[in-house]
């Protein structure tokens, strides 16, 4: 079984840093279980924060909730991870485009 969550987790890291919403979403999941890698909510939040920037909903409620749980500072600094993410790398594959409404905007 840890095999099997290292290929997954290795797998959604590289997919999520090309800009795969799914994979996002996937990490940010992984990071507010801590399945595979440690629970850090920050990250969860920054990945949720991409993924709903390349269009999914339901990152975007996640992480509402996953912000309820943290501390103002924590959201700031998840927000910043993002923006500074945003600002070197890809967020969306070209075909897709970003949302920028279900994103960052909200802040």
């Amino acid at each position: 079984m840890g095999e099997r969550i290292d290929t997954f987790v290795n797998d959604c890291q590289t997919k999520a840093e090309k800009g795969v919403a799914e994979s996002q979403y996937d990490r940010g999941l992984l990071y507010s279980i801590g399945k595979g890698v440690p629970r850090d909510y920050v990250a969860a939040h920054k990945w949720f924060n991409l993924a709903a920037m390349c269009g999914m909903p339901e990152a975007r409620d996640l992480r509402a909730e996953l912000a309820g749980q943290m501390t103002k500072e924590d959201v700031a600094e998840a927000v910043r991870q993002a923006r500074a993410w945003l600002a070197t790398d890809l967020v969306c594959p070209v075909e897709s485009g970003p949302s920028p409404e279900l994103g960052l905007a909200h802040f």
